[in-house]
C-alpha cells in the first residue's frame, strides 16, 4: 500500500490542489491520498482570511467526494493547539501500513528549513516535491536537509529538459523532485476573486463554490 499525504490550509481547496494530487498519484502509483487540512492555528499560515478549520475540512470533503482514492482526515482540524507535520507523520506511522509519501509544493518546500524537526521529518517519510512557479528547483540547492543532486539536474528541472530527480537521504528515504504542468491558480487569488464577485469556475470545483456562497466565506458575493 502506497499512501500520499497532502497537507495544507486548503483556504479554500481549489483545482490546483486536486491537480497536484492527481499528478502525484500517477507519478508514484499511489493507492490513496489523504488530504490533511491544518487546524485553526497552523504554524506557517495565519491571518484574517483563514476560514475556520471545520469549514476548510468540509470544503475538501466536497471537492473529493467523487474520487474514491482520495480521503480527508481531521487529524489536525480536530487537534487542540498547533499541529506540526513531523508529529502528524509520526502518528500516521503507527496506523498507516506500507509506504508513506508526504506531498508538497516547491514553494512550501523551500521554507521547510524553518519547520519543526525537519531532519526528522525527511528521514521518517518519503517526500514528493512538485513544481510551483515562480519558485525554482535551483533555489533548493542550499537547503541543508536536501541530499546533493547530480550537477545540473536542478537547472534541468527548471528549464524543462528533465522531469524528475530522485535523491536518497542517509536514512534511506527518498526525496523526489517532480516537474508538473503549471497551474496558475492560488488560494489567495481565489479569495480575491470571490471578494470581487468575479468568475471562479475554472479555479474552484462547483461544490466548493456552492459551499462558500452558502456559508458566506471569504466575503464572497
Amino acid at each position: 500500500m502506497r499512501t500520499g499525504l497532502l497537507g495544507g490550509a486548503f483556504n479554500p481547496v481549489h483545482r490546483g490542489h486536486l491537480a497536484m494530487a492527481v499528478h502525484a498519484q500517477e507519478a508514484l502509483a499511489l493507492d490513496r491520498i489523504l488530504f490533511l487540512p491544518s487546524g485553526d492555528r497552523p504554524p506557517h499560515k495565519a491571518g484574517a482570511d483563514l476560514a475556520p478549520a471545520h469549514h476548510r475540512l468540509a470544503m475538501v470533503e466536497c471537492a473529493i467526494a467523487d474520487a474514491p482514492t482520495f480521503t480527508a482526515t481531521d487529524m489536525e482540524t480536530a487537534a487542540p493547539g498547533t499541529s506540526y507535520t513531523v508529529d502528524t507523520i509520526r502518528a500516521l506511522r503507527r496506523t498507516v501500513r506500507g509506504e508513506l509519501w508526504f506531498l508538497i509544493g516547491l514553494d512550501a518546500f523551500l521554507e521547510m528549513a524553518g519547520w519543526k524537526s525537519v531532519e526528522t521529518l525527511v528521514s521518517s517519510t518519503n517526500v514528493l516535491v512538485q513544481s510551483r512557479p515562480p519558485a525554482r528547483f535551483s533555489q533548493a540547492a542550499s537547503l541543508p536537509f536536501l541530499p546533493a543532486p547530480p550537477a545540473g539536474h536542478l537547472a534541468q528541472l527548471d528549464d524543462g529538459t528533465r522531469r524528475r530527480v530522485e535523491l536518497r537521504t542517509g536514512a534511506g528515504t527518498v526525496i523526489t523532485l517532480l516537474r508538473m504542468p503549471p497551474c496558475p491558480v492560488s488560494a489567495s487569488a481565489v479569495r480575491a476573486r470571490l471578494r470581487e464577485g468575479t468568475d471562479v469556475a475554472d479555479w474552484l470545483p462547483s461544490p466548493v463554490h456552492s459551499y462558500i456562497l452558502r456559508h458566506r466565506l471569504y466575503g464572497a458575493r
